[in-house]
Formats: C-alpha cells, sequence, structure tokens
C-alpha cells in the first residue's frame, strides 16, 4: 500500500507540474495562429483595397471610352493614348466592335479579335461588365495582365487592359515582408501568384491559408503563411510566457505537494494518533423524563494532536471512512470504553450508545466486535445500543438484517441515527430489527413555542409510537423544546440543556451529583 500511494502521489505531482506547462504551449500556439490569422486579413484586405481602387479606375475609364463608340480610329487614338497615360498600370485601352478591335493605344486601328489580345476564349455566360485576369497577352507573353470589358454584343465595346506586374510587384512587396505567398484572382481567370520560399520544414506544423473575396468585385485573394511564420510567433509568445507558466507549475506542484501530505498521509495519521493515545472518549448523558434521572450515555470519540488542537469529529470520521480506516478506530474506540469502565460503577440497565459506521457494519468482524464489546462490559450489565446511519442499513439489506437479529437475540438494542437526514425509503423501519429512533438535531431546531407545531417532527414522533419505537431526541437546548417533546411522548432527552460531553472521571462524578435530579 506504501508503495502505491507513493506511486499515486508522483503520478499527482507529475501531472500538478505538466499541466500549467501543456497550458502554455496550447494557448501560445492558438495565440501564434491567431497572430497570423490577423496578418493575413490585414494583408488580404489590404490587397483587395487595392485591386478594387484598380478596378474602380478601369470601369470608370469604360464609361469615358464609351463616349467615343461610332467615331473613327484616326479621329480616336490620340485620346486614346493620353488615357492610357493616365495611370501607369494600363497597359492599353480601346474600342470593339462586331468582336474585332476598332481602334486600341496600342495597335490603332489593327483589327483583331478579344480572344487572340488575352489568348484565351472570354468566360461562357458572362454579363455585360466582366473582368478576368490573364497569364499573358497577345502582345505581352511574359507578363500577367487583367482584362476589364464592356461587352455589349452587335455594338461597340469598350475595354482596358491593365498590366499585371503591377499587381505582382505589390503582392510580393507585402508577401516578402511576412514571407507569406499570394494568390489574386479576378473572375474567373488566371491567378496572379507570388509564392515565397518556405526556408525550414516543420514536420508537425502545417501551412495556414486564409482565403478572403471582394464585396464589390469578383476579386478573390489567397493568403498562404508558411509553417516557419507560425512557429517564429510561437517561440516568440512560449520566450514571454514559459517563465510564467514555470513559476505556476512549481506552485501547483507545491500545493499540490501539501495538499498530498494532509490527503495521502491521514491513514498514517490516524494509525500514529492511535500509538500515541491521541484520542480520547466523551460521554454525553441522556435523561429519562418518565424517571426523571440519567439512563444512558451516548459514547463520543474525540482527537487531541500532540500541538493541543482538536480535530472536529465529522473531519476524522470522514477521513477514516475515506481511508479504509473507520473499523480499526471503531475497534480502538471500544478498547477505550473498555479501559474507563474499568473505574466505572453504573446503575442498572444503564444505555451505553455506540456509533457503528456502514463499513464497519458490513465487515465480516462486525458481530465479533460487538459481542467483545459486550463481553468486555458485561460486568456492568449495561444497556448496548448500537447507533447505526440510514445508509448502513439500507447496504446489504438482507446480510444486515440477520446481523442485527442476531445481535438482539444477545441483549444488544439498535438504534436509528440522525432520522430523517438520509435516505428518504421507510421501508426499512419495518423491515429491520430496530429499537429505538434518534431524532436528529435539525428537526429539534424547528420547535419554536410549547404550543406550536413543527410538522415533520410530530410526523416523525407519530410515526415512531405506531411502530412502537423508543425516541431519542438528540440536540435539546432549552426548556421549550424540553417540553414540547414531552407534551408528545417523548421518553428520551439528549443534549446541552441537560448535559455536555464529559471525559470518564466527570462522568461518574456527574452521576452521583446530577444524574439523579429531574430536569422537570
Amino acid at each position: 500500500m506504501p508503495k502505491k500511494n507513493g506511486e499515486k502521489r508522483g503520478v499527482l505531482l507529475a501531472v500538478a507540474g505538466i499541466v500549467p506547462l501543456l497550458l502554455c504551449l496550447v494557448f501560445t500556439f492558438i495565440d501564434a495562429r491567431q497572430i497570423v490569422k490577423r496578418q493575413q486579413e490585414a494583408t488580404a484586405d489590404m490587397l483587395l483595397s487595392h485591386a478594387e481602387a484598380i478596378a474602380d479606375r478601369a470601369w470608370s475609364m469604360i464609361d469615358r471610352l464609351q463616349l467615343f463608340t461610332g467615331k473613327s480610329c484616326p479621329d480616336i487614338n490620340e485620346q486614346l493614348r493620353r488615357y492610357a497615360a493616365l495611370f501607369p498600370y494600363f497597359r492599353s485601352v480601346g474600342l470593339m466592335q462586331d468582336d474585332l478591335v476598332s481602334c486600341s493605344s496600342a495597335f490603332g486601328s489593327m483589327s483583331i479579335n478579344i480572344a487572340t489580345i488575352i489568348q484565351r476564349q472570354p468566360p461562357e455566360n458572362r454579363s455585360a461588365r466582366w473582368m478576368l485576369s490573364l497569364s499573358k497577352t497577345w502582345a505581352v507573353r511574359d507578363r500577367p495582365a487583367v482584362i476589364f470589358m464592356y461587352d455589349a454584343p452587335g455594338h461597340f465595346s469598350t475595354f482596358v487592359l491593365v498590366d499585371g506586374q503591377y499587381l505582382l510587384d505589390v503582392m510580393n512587396a507585402v508577401g516578402s515582408s511576412q514571407n507569406n505567398s499570394i494568390d489574386l484572382q479576378f473572375g474567373s481567370g488566371f491567378a496572379l501568384s507570388s509564392h515565397m520560399t518556405e526556408t525550414h520544414e516543420h514536420s508537425l506544423l502545417q501551412a495556414a491559408t486564409l482565403g478572403k473575396s471582394s464585396g464589390r468585385y469578383p476579386i478573390a485573394v489567397q493568403v498562404t503563411s508558411p509553417a516557419s511564420d507560425i512557429a517564429l510567433n510561437w517561440r516568440h509568445g512560449l520566450f514571454t510566457f514559459l517563465p510564467m507558466a514555470l513559476i505556476l507549475s512549481l506552485l501547483l506542484m507545491t500545493v499540490t505537494n501539501n495538499w498530498l501530505k494532509r490527503k495521502l498521509s491521514m491513514r498514517d495519521r490516524l494509525r500514529q494518533a492511535m500509538l500515541r493515545r491521541e484520542f480520547s472518549v466523551n460521554y454525553q448523558p441522556v435523561y429519562h423524563i418518565a424517571t426523571g434521572r440519567a439512563s444512558g450515555a451516548e459514547i463520543l470519540m474525540r482527537w487531541q494532536q500532540p500541538d493541543g488542537s482538536w480535530v472536529r469529529p465529522d473531519l476524522f470520521i470522514a477521513a477514516a471512512e475515506d481511508e479504509g480506516m473507520i473499523v480499526p478506530l471503531t475497534r480502538h474506540l471500544i478498547e477505550l470504553v473498555l479501559e474507563d469502565a474499568k473505574q466505572w460503577i453504573l446503575p442498572p440497565d444503564f444505555r451505553l450508545a455506540i456509533n457503528v459506521a456502514a463499513a464497519h457494519v458490513q465487515h465480516a468482524d462486525f458481530v465479533d466486535d460487538m459481542r467483545y464489546f459486550a463481553a468486555g462490559m458485561a460486568v456492568h450489565q449495561p444497556d448496548i445500543t448500537l447507533e447505526l446511519t440510514e445508509r448502513s442499513l439500507l447496504s446489504d439489506g438482507e446480510e444486515v438484517v440477520q446481523k442485527l437479529q442476531l445481535l438482539r437475540s444477545e441483549g444488544i438494542h439498535i438504534a436509528v441515527d440522525d432520522f430523517g437526514t438520509g435516505h428518504c425509503s421507510l421501508s426499512y423501519l419495518q423491515t429491520f430489527p430496530l429499537d429505538y429512533l434518534k431524532i436528529d438535531r435539525g428537526f429539534i431546531n424547528a420547535i419554536e413555542a410549547v404550543e406550536g407545531e413543527a410538522p415533520v417532527l410530530d410526523a416523525i414522533i407519530m410515526l415512531s409510537h405506531k411502530l412502537g419505537l423508543k425516541i431519542v431526541a438528540e440536540g435539546v437546548e432549552n426548556a421549550v423544546q424540553l417540553h414540547y417533546l414531552q407534551d408528545r411522548g417523548v421518553v428520551f432527552i439528549q443534549g446541552y440543556y441537560y448535559a455536555y460531553p464529559m471525559d470518564s472521571g466527570a462522568l461518574m462524578a456527574w452521576l452521583k451529583q446530577e444524574g439523579q435530579r429531574p430536569l422537570i
């Protein structure tokens, strides 16, 4: 078991140390991706804005050219050349008639069809105004271009041819600053590409691609950032946050280690406490209303540590149950009581109530342990009562019934402790062999006046009477509660109004001086 606990401790400490580092890796990676994405969006927005501005000027020029429809080329050729020179990225502007160029700033009146100029067929099902990015043109075969055209079949058409190299220069300038690869496409045409070389291969990382389209024109841009860009931003993020993650990791390991010392060593602490006799026993007297004197006491375990501090019973009992130490702890309690009892002189049939946990009831040695306790107390002939929780009764029901029936046949009585605070089923009150029903202090606190009502408490009392169970009211703290319970036939009273818990010597002295004195 110590080896198993040590392994568990090591795993938990490792997890505590690794989790902050893993979170740092994950969050910085996500942040690096977001940084790259923001950069891509800024690049895409800038290129789209630039492409839209060129398209705006091209369509504006198209509208101007409409004024020249129907005129001869010699009359307008000089003006077309001046228009083409207005913008450095205009390669040529011109007019067409019957699918043939009738006049252009580049070729004058040379007659040539549009498919020859753009070195491909125009788009099918095209609208009157269309644009297309081209890998080359008839006149310039080594540079891309973009054509903007107002197409009016059977009439004069106008076009503007934009030099694609200007766009490539812009794409290269923008892409080189962040090593991005960029594709820009007008309509369904050729994608103008500016590709950067990936200098480092990252087997665990992939390039990030962002696509975006114009809301005004059929223009699309795709920005691809290499894995090295993501890795670089990730590295910067790690340099910033890794020291904090390491500090958090050490802090979490320290906190976890302290928690494990308290958690994982509780079994050893309980063992050591029993060996060092840190546990002691208190007894809280129970008052019998009918006889007007003490009729018994509840056995209560207390734990005082070497530094003088007390551990709350609900804490160490719960810890003992969690750590599988409740049976050894109850056996230790029995030994302490038997040791105290050597100095006792008790009245006849003095009722001694001892709490037994569910795990002990289900234990194979439960009956033998209770017989051992009864045999050790036999000289005083007490009325030994086992106080069991509702959970104890509802676990392994048939086997528990057999055990309790056996002990009852040997003179040991059974009580349900803290009735009403556990499971809601009431069937066990008839199923199990019971003698006492102990009402939880929570129901007693509901009493506000002797003439008042506490519906749930009254129902419990009435049910107990009908089932022939004796009632012990726990947590009685004032005369109003005492009289209220007396009026409803409750016989046994336990609480600070009658007596506080006390050690063995104080109990013997109290029984002589106060035990025979009636409360009412």
